[in-house]
């Protein structure tokens, strides 16, 4: 791939006329490889950005394979869940501090429907959404 000198872009930056003596061929060529040859790995598939975020509730772009009840995580770790799916963005129920997201956050589909396990070491317990124990004691699965 062509690089245009750091230096010569340097002065195009401070003198417009600068532009001109690189040629708008070589300016064309140099962004149409740059392109093309971008990283095209983002799946939107199974991967999404956050374009709004309010109430506990993400309006995801993308994620275009996810299902409803799907668990989500943000790029901040913090899990939730798909929920309203639309023709051009997902709601996503948030599980936790929606200060920890922002606009532009990248989102990516779990591939598991959220569920909570029932088990016996969960009776008298306070779980959160996702079955993690919010009551002080120690981690559920753990000994005391």
């Amino acid at each position: 791939m062509k690089s245009i000198s750091p230096v010569l872009t340097q002065n195009a930056a401070s003198d417009p006329n600068e532009i001109r003596k690189i040629g708008t061929a070589e300016v064309s060529s140099v962004l149409e490889e740059w392109i093309l040859g971008a990283d095209n790995s983002v799946n939107l598939e199974k991967t999404g950005y956050v374009l709004s975020i309010g109430d506990y509730i993400a309006q995801v772009l993308g994620l275009r394979n996810v299902r409803t009840e799907e668990m989500v995580e943000f790029s901040s770790g913090l899990k939730s869940m798909s929920l309203n799916l639309e023709s051009d963005n997902v709601g996503v129920v948030v599980f936790g501090n929606d200060k920890l997201i922002k606009e532009g956050d990248i989102v990516k589909g779990t591939g598991a429907i959220v569920d909570i396990p029932v088990r016996e070491e969960l009776l008298g317990r306070v779980v959160d959404a996702l079955g993690n124990a919010i009551d002080g004691k120690c981690p559920i699965g753990s000994k005391a």
